[in-house]
């Protein structure tokens, strides 16, 4: 009896195995055909609901703490751009997912654009449109490749006033093969509003974003 073995590969992880016997090798081929393209129509469906549905509406919980909302929300952001290669898209998303959870005054992204960073998609008032790479906080961010927590930005040597509203902020560069590529910066209307815990949160998702380049 001569038997065959059809080996078919889903993903990387998952491998089925079929063994038949010849009169039935056709007919078992064209039902694993059928199969996968079930598989293929589901999968595809999924994924359509996910990133229609992450494109309405974030769920934060309301009582949490900075840390349990960050850990709720950074899954989302992934969500958000893991099938988005737009970077004004992400960007956008992402600046507005990040204002949606904390309320902060003001968070965007600086982009890197010959010898200046040029603002790019941000939430919250009008913004500095391009600022040199040794001046102010983000600058600073972008020269030491390193994120800067500031408490009193009015006590930062070169602090760009943006806006007088601004008392605290935390810069996060971007870097994508030792190259700064753009910083997030956030602003707060209160002293020393970002800790470790903001630091640790938003290089994650510095880090997600530096996968898109």
């Amino acid at each position: 009896m001569v038997y065959f073995v059809i080996k078919i590969q889903l993903d990387i992880s998952k491998t089925l195995f079929f063994s038949c016997q010849l009169p039935y090798l056709c007919a078992t081929i064209r039902t694993l055909k059928m199969l996968m393209l079930e598989v293929y129509k589901i999968s595809t469906t999924c994924i359509n609901k996910l990133k229609s549905s992450m494109a309405e509406d974030l769920i934060i919980p309301e009582s949490a703490s900075k840390a349990e909302k960050y850990e709720a929300v950074l899954p989302q952001i992934k969500a958000l751009i893991t099938y988005e290669n737009d970077l004004t898209a992400n960007l956008a998303n992402v600046s507005a997912a990040l204002k949606t959870t904390f309320d902060f005054f003001w968070v965007g992204f600086y982009i890197s654009n010959g010898n200046e960073l040029v603002l790019g998609p941000f939430q919250g008032p009008v913004a500095c449109t391009r600022i040199k790479f040794d001046k102010g906080v983000c600058g600073a961010a972008y020269s030491q490749q390193s994120t800067l927590l500031v408490d009193d930005v009015d006590k930062f040597p070169g602090h760009i006033a943006c806006s007088s509203a601004s008392k605290s902020e935390i810069v996060v560069p971007i870097i994508k093969d030792g190259e700064v590529k753009m910083v997030l910066d956030v602003d707060s209307m209160s002293l020393a509003d970002f800790d470790k815990t903001d630091q640790k949160y938003l290089e994650q998702v510095a880090d997600m974003l530096a996968e898109k380049f």
